[in-house]
């Protein structure tokens, strides 16, 4: 029994050896009469059987007609490759090529500075556990303006003016912070965001002034959340982003509705030292405003202020694009000039 078994081992083994050294169809014919034809090697393999005792064929019977398949098979599947081959060379023969044939050259494209800029800060947030959101352009006065402390009589409503729809009650949000409110409702606390996206206006187009921007929204929600938590995630941002280690950050009071206290955010110029064109010689850039979160916007998310606090912050992401790649026309980023676009 161990002499057919070494023997059905040793024949598995000398077939796909040969089989793999077969490298043309006529090869492969050769190959066949050898071992898969009617007086090939595998049929004097079974012929075998019948010098076996009855126990001996019990056993050495399934091993043989497993290696029949496995070596069929195989051979099968290099028969198909060769025809495979046969065809591809046919197809080649049959199809005109000329080599010397002009092919003119497509320009490559490249992501938008917009898109380029979202990417970097999304990844730099990622990096410090905040999640990426999206929510609606389309907004209901509820969510833009009631939920973030923004009441119908309020002021505050006439700083931004709104491009409100046919339907009653839609509007294009003026700002992102509406998501903050879907985000809350969505999830539970602790959570912290970033939303990334468009805002509109109705007001007129200029250098640096356009009827749509694009705006960074943050919100940290949890338990003892304080300024010095805000200061320092800011800090950290604007570093990262403009890889400068050096840059500061100085904190102005300031009102915005849905935070209590509010302040403006300025960072040190990161282009100058003493004053250039960019900071219009003050050596400051002002980049956003931020604050604690009104505990009116926390209920509104559903979630209850006497146990949870929060920090939110907004950057207008158009000028930091405009910082970034130095910039100095908005409407630019919302043209098809390829000469601009192509710079990037």
């Amino acid at each position: 029994m161990a002499d057919i078994n070494t023997c059905l081992r040793s024949y598995e083994s000398l077939f796909f050896q040969e089989l793999s050294e077969v490298n043309t169809a006529q090869e492969l014919e050769l190959f066949r009469t050898k071992h898969l034809s009617r007086h090939g090697e595998l049929s004097k393999l079974m012929q075998q059987l019948k010098d076996l005792s009855l126990e001996e064929k019990k056993t050495a019977g399934p091993l043989l007609n497993v290696l029949k398949v496995k070596v069929s098979d195989a051979f099968t599947q290099r028969e198909k490759e060769f025809e495979q081959m046969r065809i591809d060379h046919q197809n080649m023969l049959l199809t005109h090529f000329d080599v010397t044939a002009y092919k003119p050259v497509q320009p490559t494209g490249s992501l938008h500075p917009y898109t380029q800029v979202i990417e970097i800060i999304e990844d730099i947030f990622v990096s410090m556990g905040f999640e990426i959101v999206d929510g609606p352009e389309v907004e209901t006065d509820y969510y833009n303006f009631e939920a973030l402390n923004i009441p119908k009589d309020h002021p505050a409503r006439d700083m931004q003016d709104t491009f409100w729809l046919t339907l009653p009650g839609l509007l294009m949000r003026t700002h992102t912070s509406p998501v903050e409110i879907h985000a809350m409702r969505d999830r539970k606390p602790p959570l912290a965001i970033v939303v990334p996206g468009r805002a509109y206006r109705n007001e007129s187009t200029d250098a640096s002034h356009d009827f749509m921007f694009m705006q960074l929204e943050g919100l940290f929600i949890d338990k003892n959340v304080s300024l010095a938590q805000l200061f320092a995630t800011m800090k950290t941002f604007l570093q990262t982003f403009f890889e400068k280690k050096n840059i500061a950050i100085k904190i102005r009071p300031s009102y915005f509705p849905f935070v209590e206290p509010g302040v403006e955010i300025d960072m040190s110029c990161p282009f100058c030292t003493h004053g250039c064109s960019v900071c219009k010689k003050t050596k400051w850039i002002e980049i956003g405003g931020a604050g604690l979160c009104h505990p009116v916007v926390l209920k509104a998310g559903g979630i209850d202020p006497k146990e949870y606090g929060g920090f939110a912050f907004g950057f207008g992401l158009t000028r930091l694009v405009m910082l970034k790649y130095g910039i100095t026309d908005i409407r630019l980023l919302h043209s098809n000039k390829i000469d601009f676009l192509k710079q990037f």
